[in-house]
């Protein structure tokens, strides 16, 4: 901005937001750190609260909730004050703190209305004392500046052991680091009154140093500049800018009175705006930064009307640009949180997008990965448009699976050195751009780089050589079904049901799903009407206490099993065509626990036999006919996680916290005939039978807190998992579902937006990955219905109903295929009658088995595919020979002269000039 030039910023206004748009129920006290006590990630606010001694953050969301309202939770995460925090520039939910207890953590965090995680994802632990300011990498993944007391840290997450340089001790408190946007340099703030430039990859000691003010914070600014703020001599608050190439002395000097709370830098490298904002002050001052005269204009003065504990900018992508708003900031205040928007008055404001007001911003896709750069690469971070219209569509994750990579490597036999594969911390963002890799057949064959071409049999062998065994399903394919299958308008769902409890079920007719009112609430909904629901009330189960899991009779789609956290189990009888009437009285209640139910699951083969586990460490089996307990198992130590019935229902395996996985026969002892070592993780547990009930598969945690599988072999217990396969990391467990059809299993847990499926097979590798689905928002369930809801027309193995905030949408699980018109009879097996008792509870408890009859899911009208006619192949390629075939230079020759020669024309044609007329020998004469 200059005389000349007037900026299209500098009508800038701030809007405080109305108290109806304040996050409230917050506590953050008056903490003695070097942190801006607050940070906003594009969902996600977290800051600094006084409970626990400050070693507990308080969590909301940047956006209210459906209701208009914002969710506040705490999470514990140190033993001591959190000294400061970041975001992941690359994950909304990755958040990382230090602490006086002289550790980093990093958090996967989920919405505030969720059960937080109990345990960090990394915990790294420095040994250089108390820890004061920790700052994410701009451009790489997994990397992190951490500042000690006196030196600066650099780690990178996948390498936990040591960091990866202590950068030069300094002479006093360290208090504040800055990357350079580039990452290319991290400037220091320290109480000596000296500022430090290092370049990391350089030298560990400072390329430029010089004396400050006291009491300072710096901040990178648009291309060389720093800003710092601080005290002069006589106390005043200033701000300073500083050129990085002439640090001898600062380019402009602003003062803003005098005060004794610490002035927070935040600025904007897309607009050039800078945000200052005092601690324990009222006002909010707000510059342009300019690379010609004047360099520092104020552009605003800003007056809350609560003092400032802590501020923070949200990030581009979550502002409104349609309303022209180019910064929102937070702030912090003893009992709230106020947003406070920058806007730039424009005609059509709200209608129209200003594309000169918002130049393209960085994305959240790293450019590389913290070795990478540690190796001297100087990528930057794609950036993207914020205009609505030109958003860009979300990139598919590269997938971990490397069968997946191997696929790539082996099809393109041309170039066959372009697949590759890498690998990156499951904390780390995989990069972009990763470097390619020889294949191992990019070194063998003729010269000139091409294969020669392998007969259909040799191909087939080769692949399965190279990638071993993979399943018919990886490319499976989840979808949403159609918006007329939904319910929706769904309000007041209960999103507290224990980590036992699978959420809400489903039959072939209805749904039941638990409601946050008073009374146990619990809702039927029927499938066979779809749609908005009414906004007024409608008749439920009244259970009269909490419900803490519940579950629909396999073989009476109108009985609903509903235990309570009273100890009692409540069978209701819901009428034909649905509820009419809120239900009250049940129709038979078993009582037997002495505590709270964790879960309960009904036999698969014999009608009316019910098995619950409990917090007095039993597991019990009901007659739910006569309502009688008839058997008591025992010798859990600890919270009982998950059962499961064995398929052909005479065995009952459990996952308990106490580390073990046990099998009991429940008809012949009450102990476990079957015990061993389950997952190292206390944070929940499934287990489920697979493989014909040869094989155990438990879904849980190891000691990391890492989401994985184990595979155990039903009649060796003991022998522990013969084989593991880790998934990811996230607070919820992984619910299994598992088709005994196909061997697939489905997977997901409350909160998540993915769903992971694996083939499980007998033989190594036992794990086969397929294709996983996405939900656009987090999911509060997954229910799959009935083999029979599936459309063998669309050659789906399963359809689920997906659980969400407000709505119940049907999901479809299809497998490509091309001759979709056969019945694909090498997928659809006869299924189990499992909606039909095959004996009585007495008769099981007798001593009696029985097993379901099975039925073919192929319509008259189809022929299975393994009758349709064969097919000739057709050759889509020219041999290789056709590429090969070496031409001589005469041939070269003569094929150039003939391109020119067409190029030219016929040279027998006329030229243009000798039609041309000219003029009489009079007509000169005038």
């Amino acid at each position: 901005m200059n005389r000349f030039k007037t900026s299209k910023f500098k009508n800038t206004t701030p809007k405080i937001a109305k108290k109806d748009g304040w996050i409230n129920n917050v506590r953050a006290g008056s903490f003695s750190c070097q942190g801006n006590h607050i940070k906003a990630s594009s969902k996600l606010v977290a800051f600094n609260t006084e409970q626990a001694g400050g070693g507990m953050l308080g969590l909301s969301s940047v956006k209210p909730g459906s209701d208009g309202q914002w969710t506040v939770t705490q999470i514990s995460c140190h033993s001591d004050l959190v000294t400061d925090m970041d975001f992941s520039p690359f994950d909304e939910s990755l958040l990382a703190t230090c602490s006086g207890d002289e550790t980093v953590k990093l958090w996967r965090l989920c919405d505030p209305e969720l059960q937080q995680p109990s345990s960090p994802e990394l915990t790294l632990r420095p040994g250089h004392g108390r820890l004061e300011l920790v700052a994410f990498h701009p451009t790489s993944s997994g990397l992190l500046a951490v500042g000690a007391t006196k030196s600066p840290l650099l780690w990178d997450t996948s390498r936990q052991d040591a960091p990866l340089a202590v950068l030069e001790q300094h002479g006093d408190q360290l208090q504040s680091l800055s990357w350079k946007q580039d990452g290319s340099l991290l400037a220091s703030s320290c109480k000596d009154k000296m500022l430090r430039v290092f370049d990391p990859r350089a030298q560990l000691t400072p390329v430029q140093s010089l004396q400050n003010n006291k009491d300072s914070r710096i901040l990178w600014a648009k291309d060389d500049f720093l800003i710092t703020t601080g005290f002069d001599s006589m106390r005043g608050r200033e701000v300073r800018l500083w050129d990085m190439k002439k640090l001898n002395s600062s380019l402009s000097t602003v003062s803003l009175g005098t005060s004794s709370g610490t002035l927070i830098p935040l600025f904007d490298d897309d607009t050039g705006l800078l945000l200052l904002a005092g601690m324990g002050d009222t006002a909010i001052d707000c510059f342009e930064v300019s690379s010609s005269e004047p360099l520092l204009s104020q552009v605003s003065h800003c007056l809350a009307d609560t003092s400032t504990r802590g501020v923070a900018m949200v990030p581009k992508l979550a502002l409104d640009v349609m309303s022209c708003e180019v910064m929102r900031v937070l702030q912090l205040t003893d009992s709230c949180i106020v947003p406070i928007s920058y806007q730039v008055p424009r005609k059509g404001s709200g209608q129209e997008f200003h594309d000169d007001l918002y130049p393209d911003t960085v994305g959240t896709t790293p450019a590389m990965s913290a070795d990478e750069w540690w190796q001297g690469g100087n990528k930057q971070v794609e950036k993207v448009s914020l205009n609505p219209n030109k958003q860009p569509k979300p990139k598919a994750a590269p997938a971990k699976e490397m069968p997946a990579k191997k696929d790539k490597c082996f099809f393109f036999f041309i170039d066959p050195a372009r697949g590759c594969s890498t690998s990156s911390s499951p904390l780390s963002t995989p990069s972009s751009s990763a470097a390619p890799s020889r294949s191992p057949s990019s070194t063998s064959g003729l010269s000139s780089g091409f294969l020669p071409s392998p007969s259909p049999s040799q191909s087939a062998k080769a692949i399965q050589n190279l990638l071993g065994p993979t399943s018919k399903f990886r490319h499976i394919q989840g979808a949403v079904m159609h918006r007329d299958t939904h319910i929706t308008n769904l309000r007041g769902l209960n999103l507290t049901t224990p980590g036992e409890s699978d959420g809400f079920c489903a039959n072939s007719q209805r749904v039941a799903v638990p409601l946050a009112i008073s009374g146990g609430q619990i809702a039927i909904l029927e499938r066979s009407q779809p749609g908005r629901l009414p906004d007024t009330s409608m008749p439920t189960i009244q259970n009269s206490v909490n419900v803490v899991d519940f579950s629909w009779d396999p073989f009476d789609t109108h009985q609903l099993a509903v235990a309570g956290d009273d100890a009692k189990i409540r069978v209701w009888q819901v009428p034909e065509g649905g509820l009419t009437e809120t239900l009250t009285e049940p129709e038979v209640i078993l009582q037997g626990h002495t505590e709270k139910i964790y879960s309960i699951k009904y036999h698969p083969l014999a009608s009316g036999l019910l098995v619950s586990s409990s917090y007095d460490l039993t597991v019990r089996l009901w007659d739910v006919d006569s309502g009688e307990e008839v058997k008591i198992l025992s010798g859990h130590q600890d919270q009982i996680f998950g059962m499961a019935w064995s398929p052909d229902g005479k065995l009952l395996a459990t996952v308990c916290k106490d580390g073990k996985v046990r099998i009991y026969d429940p008809r012949k002892s009450a102990e476990p005939v079957q015990e061993g070592p389950g997952p190292e993780g206390h944070r929940g547990a499934r287990v489920v039978w697979v493989c014909e009930g040869k094989y155990l598969l438990v879904s849980g945690f190891d000691s990391r807190s890492e989401r994985g599988l184990y595979l155990y072999a039903a009649d060796s217990l003991s022998t522990g998992a013969i084989d593991t396969a880790m998934v990811d990391v996230s607070p919820s467990t992984l619910i299994p579902f598992y088709d005994p059809d196909t061997s697939v299993v489905i997977l997901t847990g409350k909160g998540d937006t993915r769903v992971h499926i694996y083939e499980v097979v007998t033989e190594a590798p036992h794990f086969m990955p397929c294709s996983s689905f996405n939900s656009p928002e987090p999911h509060k369930g997954l229910a799959f219905l009935p083999k029979t809801e599936c459309s063998v027309r669309d050659v789906e193995i399963a359809v689920g109903l997906m659980l969400t905030k407000t709505t119940i949408e049907p999901v479809a699980f299809r497998v490509p295929r091309v001759k979709k018109e056969f019945f694909q009879d090498d997928v659809y097996t006869d299924t189990a009658v499992c909606w039909e008792p095959a004996l009585t509870a007495s008769a099981w408890l007798s001593g009696m088995n029985g097993h379901h009859k099975k039925i073919s899911l192929k319509p008259k009208d189809m022929t299975p595919v393994s009758e349709a006619p064969k097919e000739a192949p057709v050759r889509k390629y020219l041999p290789s020979s056709v590429y090969l075939e070496e031409k001589t230079d005469e041939q070269k020759k003569e094929e150039l002269l003939t391109a020119m020669v067409a190029k030219l024309g016929n040279m027998d044609d006329p030229l243009p000039q000798e039609s041309f007329e000219g003029v009489d020998e009079d007509e000169w004469d005038d």
